[in-house]
């Protein structure tokens, strides 16, 4: 029995973000239960844990589902636009006002985050989406 290829995109989708959230969450528990560091953000930990992986794998089913139109680089840099005003909307009601040099690093950090989602979506997913034949 084979696998429906919407399924298999899902896979491929949400396998980077899960292992990334793994080593994450890890490091964000040796350090605030191993060595007692503050983070005030971590109330807003579970949106990320919890709604990531999820919509990378949504994402790449509706790669699929447009028969690939965009190249995958540039359709997975489209979605940091989608994720970090939700992150910051959840951030904000569970935690409160932002400080401002919060707002600051965010801007920077902008530029960065899509450029990883490019190469990731363009190197990793692909490769993921090649593997299970759905590429």
């Amino acid at each position: 029995m084979t696998t429906h290829p919407y399924l298999r995109a899902y896979m491929a989708g949400i396998a980077v973000p899960s292992v990334f959230m793994l080593v994450i969450f890890t490091v964000f528990c040796v350090l605030r239960f191993g060595y007692r560091v503050d983070v005030p953000l971590e109330r807003a930990v579970v949106f990320p844990l919890a709604l990531v992986p999820n919509m990378w794998g949504s994402w790449n089913m509706l790669y699929v589902a447009t028969h690939r139109r965009l190249p995958i680089g540039i359709y997975g840099a489209i979605l940091p636009v989608i994720v970090f005003p939700a992150a910051l909307i959840v951030a904000h009601v569970v935690v409160g006002p932002f400080p401002s040099f919060f707002t600051t690093l965010m801007s920077l950090a902008v530029p960065v985050v899509l450029i990883i989602y490019y190469l990731v979506w363009k190197y990793i997913v692909s490769f993921l989406n090649r593997m299970l034949g759905i590429a």
